[in-house]
C-alpha cells in the first residue's frame, strides 16, 4: 500500500524571535507544514462510509444509463402528433423496470410503458395513463405533446466520466449511493487516522476507583477520545501515565508505533512536573508554542519517533477548546482531507463583556431564541459549561465592548464535527 512521505522533525518550529503567537499566525503556519500521514488502500464502495478519498473517483457508468419514463403511461414520438385529437395504435408488448421492450416502435404508433422502464427504441415522449383513452387496441388523446414529456434522458443525472468527488472528499451515505448508481465498483481511499490519547498527572484518578481528597478524576481522556471519534478517527487509549519521566517515555513510544499522531493533556508548560514539555525538549523537536487564545496558551507541539505529538493543556475547557481549535484541522489534513476552519454564524449577543486586546477568546455559549448566552463562568477548570454549552462564541484578538444585540460568532459544536 501506497504511504506517504513522513513528516519533518522542524515542523513545528516557530520562527525565529517568535514569542507569543496569535491564533491565525498559528493556524497559518501548521497549514503550511503538514501534510497527509495515512497510507492508502482500494475497498469496495460498500466499505467505504466515512473515509477519505485518496483519489479522485469518476462516474464509471452514466445515470440514468438509458432513457427511461418518470410516469406510467404511453410512449411514442412527440413530434409527430400536433394539435388536435389523435388516435393511435398500440404496438404488442410494454416495456417494464428491468423488463425492457424488444424492438423499435414506429412513429404512428404508441407502447405501454411503466415507471422507471427504459424508453423504448423510436420514442422519446411519454403521455400520461390519465391523459388517454383506451380502445380496441389503440390510444386517443389530444395533441400537441410536447417532445421528451414525462422521460428521462440518458445520462440526465450524471455522463460516464464526470468527476464525482475530488481527492480528500470524505465520504457520506448519499455519496455511497451514488458510487453505486454510476457503477464505481471501488474507491482508494486513505487508511483511518489512528490519533492515540495520554493523559499526564500524579493528581488524576481513574473513573470508578477510589480518589483521594487530593486527586481528580481524569476528564479529558474519555472527553478526547469521543471527539475523536466523533470526527472520524480511529481514537487509541493510551491510559493515564503518572508524572514519571521513564513512564512517560515509554508511553509516547508505545503510542509512537500504534497511532499517526498523538494528543496528550498535562505537562505542556515549563514547571518543574511538566515532564511532556521536557521530554520533547530532550529530543530535539519541541516548539512550545505560546498561543494568544484564552482559555489554552500552552501548546506543546513535536515528534516523537516520527510521529506528531500535541501537548494539549490540563484544564478540561482549554484541552477541548485546542482540540477544536488546532488539532481538530491538523488531523483532517494528517487524515488526507483539505485545511478548513468553520464558518460559524453571526448572531447577537444576549450578554455584557468588556473584552481587552490581545487574545482570541473562546466562551462556552449556547443560542436561546436567536441570541448567544455564555456560560456564567470564564474558568477553564469548569467542565460543567462545556456540557451546557451547544459551541464557542469566537472574539477576536481585537478590544470589544460586547452588550446585548452585538453581532458575534458563534460557532457550534456541530459546525466542528461534534
Amino acid at each position: 500500500m501506497t504511504q506517504p512521505p513522513p513528516l519533518k522533525n522542524d515542523c513545528f518550529a516557530l520562527p525565529p524571535g517568535v514569542e507569543w503567537t496569535p491564533v491565525d499566525e498559528a493556524l497559518d503556519l501548521l497549514n503550511e507544514r503538514l501534510t497527509s500521514v495515512t497510507g492508502q488502500e482500494v475497498i469496495s464502495p460498500m466499505a467505504a462510509l466515512g473515509r477519505v478519498l485518496a483519489a479522485p473517483v469518476t462516474a464509471a457508468r452514466a445515470h440514468p444509463p438509458h432513457a427511461n419514463c418518470a410516469v406510467d403511461g404511453y410512449a411514442l414520438t412527440g413530434a409527430a402528433f400536433g394539435e388536435g385529437v389523435h388516435e393511435v395504435p398500440l404496438v404488442t408488448g410494454r416495456s417494464a423496470a428491468g423488463q425492457p421492450f424488444a424492438g423499435r416502435v414506429p412513429d404512428t404508433h404508441a407502447v405501454r410503458v411503466l415507471t422507471g422502464a427504459n424508453l423504448p427504441d423510436g420514442t422519446d415522449t411519454v403521455i400520461l395513463q390519465e391523459d388517454v383513452s383506451l380502445q380496441d387496441g389503440k390510444v386517443a388523446f389530444h395533441g400537441p405533446l410536447k417532445t421528451g414529456s414525462n422521460a428521462r434522458k440518458r445520462g440526465e443525472d450524471v455522463s460516464e466520466g464526470t468527476a464525482l468527488f475530488p481527492s480528500g472528499h470524505r465520504l457520506t451515505p448519499a455519496d455511497l449511493g451514488l458510487l453505486a448508481a454510476t457503477g464505481v465498483s471501488e474507491v482508494s481511499v486513505r487508511k483511518p487516522l489512528r490519533v492515540a490519547v495520554i493523559s499526564t498527572g500524579d493528581e488524576l484518578a481513574e473513573v470508578g476507583s477510589a480518589a483521594s481528597p487530593d486527586q481528580i478524576y481524569d476528564a479529558n481522556r474519555p472527553m478526547l477520545l469521543a471527539a475523536i471519534q466523533q470526527l472520524g478517527y480511529v481514537p487509541i487509549d493510551m491510559g493515564r501515565i503518572p508524572d514519571q519521566r521513564a513512564l512517560l517515555t515509554q508511553a509516547l513510544q508505545e503510542a509512537a508505533s500504534k497511532a499517526d499522531v498523538i494528543l496528550t493533556s498535562g505537562g505542556a508548560s515549563a514547571g518543574d512536573e511538566d515532564h511532556m514539555s521536557a521530554l520533547l525538549n530532550e529530543t530535539g523537536t519541541m516548539a512550545l508554542w505560546r498561543i494568544a487564545i484564552k482559555p489554552g496558551r500552552p501548546l506543546a507541539l513535536g515528534m516523537w519517533d516520527g510521529t506528531p505529538v500535541f501537548g494539549l493543556p490540563g484544564n478540561p475547557v482549554a484541552a477541548m477548546v485546542c482540540t477544536l481549535v488546532f488539532a481538530r484541522p491538523v488531523m483532517r489534513v494528517l487524515a488526507g482531507q483539505s485545511w478548513a476552519l468553520p464558518a460559524g454564524t453571526m448572531l447577537p449577543a444576549a450578554f455584557h463583556k468588556s473584552k481587552k486586546a490581545g487574545r482570541r477568546e473562546y466562551l462556552r455559549a449556547r443560542v436561546r431564541n436567536g441570541a448567544v448566552e455564555v456560560f456564567a463562568s470564564e474558568g477553564s477548570g469548569r467542565i460543567s459549561g462545556l456540557s451546557w454549552a451547544e459551541g464557542l462564541v469566537e472574539l477576536s484578538d481585537a478590544a470589544q465592548e460586547i452588550t446585548p444585540g452585538t453581532p458575534v460568532k458563534f460557532v457550534s459544536y456541530s459546525d466542528f464535527g461534534l
